[in-house]
């Protein structure tokens, strides 16, 4: 979905259900049909009316009542329901011809099937098939925080001011980055990658 504040507000809300639990129910006077709805969301917005809110190179020229107004066409509800935000800067005109060094896509492939195979020992067969499907029981279980991560998490819950939703998904994400590395627990590196991708929640306790 682009532009996504652009969507009416009636087509972003009823996005709700489905991205947290799954299903969507359609509901008419006579009955009620409840249908799987399970997907990937992929959606992506400008930083502001203009465009240029955060730009290294270029002035943003919005008031930030405007840029607030902005922001909230997204509800609270439905951006928590959006596991990771992801601020995309501009890049100079170096970084756009230079030759490409990142990772192959074959290396990335890898590390992610090891890591999958990994949720897929630590649930069994009838468990969740991934971290993001964790229940409540196997969250506590399989999500523990040690002294220094629970003292760094509640240091970040507390100047974002983020929402008890928002908490859940960045303990899902940090187990799932600390799987993608190997690591047996989550440390406060793996927090604070998990962190890092709620930007929009950042922007909100910046504006």
């Amino acid at each position: 979905m682009d532009e996504f504040p652009e969507f009416s507000k009636s087509v972003l809300q009823v996005l709700r259900q489905p991205l947290e639990d799954g299903e969507i129910t359609i509901s008419r006077a006579s009955s009620s049909v409840t249908y799987p709805a399970r997907f990937m969301l992929v959606a992506a917005m400008n930083p502001c009316p203009c465009g240029y809110y955060g730009d290294r190179y270029k002035e943003c020229g919005c008031a930030l009542s405007k840029i607030q107004a902005y922001h909230n066409r997204i509800s609270g509800p439905l951006m928590d329901r959006i596991d990771i935000h992801v601020e995309v800067p501009r890049l100079k005109k170096s970084e756009l011809f230079k030759e490409a060094t990142e990772e192959m896509s074959t290396v990335i492939r890898d590390r992610v099937q090891l890591a999958r195979e990994r949720q897929r020992q630590r649930f069994g067969r009838v468990g969740p098939r991934c971290n993001a499907e964790m229940r409540i029981s196997q969250k506590q279980k399989y999500c523990r925080l040690c002294r220094q991560e629970k003292l760094f998490f509640e240091q970040a819950v507390g100047k974002l001011g983020l929402s008890a939703r928002a908490c859940d998904r960045i303990i899902k994400i940090s187990r799932t980055i600390a799987d993608l590395a190997g690591h047996k627990d989550i440390n406060v590196a793996d927090l604070a990658e998990a962190v890092q991708y709620r930007s929009l929640d950042r922007i909100g306790a910046v504006i």
